[in-house]
């Protein structure tokens, strides 16, 4: 399907030459945040990075995310606020991730942000330090995985605070299921590289 040698090369090329969709017409109660989709090879293997929260989180308790957060008025741009973020949350600050380009904002249905994922490698082996206070654990999905479960539409289906139920975008891996906005960008991502 892809050389696992050269995929962070097709990634870097690809989100280079596009342009993010970014989302400007947005309610003024949003709020902008940032996030890192953590690349890594392992044993010859590509895999995305996530994170599974703590219950002790503002936003998404016990959900799988990727490193992130909202933008500080101390923060220069938005990319500085997926990198903070990746640096408080795992330990992947800013001198070890090697960013390979931006994909497209997307909006958090439940939380009110816009937000804005950046793309990046990680060097591996690398040692995480975990901010337990945000971060349960750790879990990597190998990038065919992923892949797969795109190209068969999985969906999970959730119920909101308001008892309305509805389906989202799903991967799963290991019991593990990504879904919501998290799938969105991961879907979103997979589409930009293969369906241009």
């Amino acid at each position: 399907m892809y050389d696992q040698e050269n995929l962070p090369d097709l990634i870097r090329q690809t989100l280079q030459v596009r342009e993010p969709r970014q989302i400007h017409d947005a309610p003024s109660h949003y709020k902008h945040a940032g996030v890192l989709i953590p690349l890594m090879r392992e044993e010859g293997v590509h895999k995305v990075l996530f994170t599974k929260r703590t219950d002790r989180v503002e936003h998404h308790k016990g959900q799988i995310s990727f490193p992130g957060g909202a933008a500080d008025e101390e923060d220069d741009s938005i990319e500085e606020t997926a990198l903070r973020e990746s640096c408080e949350e795992i330990g992947a600050c800013e001198e070890v991730v090697n960013l390979l380009g931006r994909i497209d904002d997307i909006l958090t249905l439940e939380s009110s942000f816009i937000v804005h994922p950046f793309v990046g490698l990680i060097p591996s082996p690398y040692e995480f330090n975990i901010s337990r206070v945000e971060v349960k654990r750790l879990i990597k999905v190998p990038w065919d995985i992923l892949v797969k479960c795109h190209q068969e539409n999985r969906t999970y289906t959730i119920e909101d605070k308001g008892g309305i139920t509805y389906e989202t975008p799903a991967f799963e891996f290991n019991g593990d299921v990504i879904w919501g906005a998290t799938a969105r960008m991961m879907g979103n991502f997979i589409e930009i590289l293969y369906h241009k």
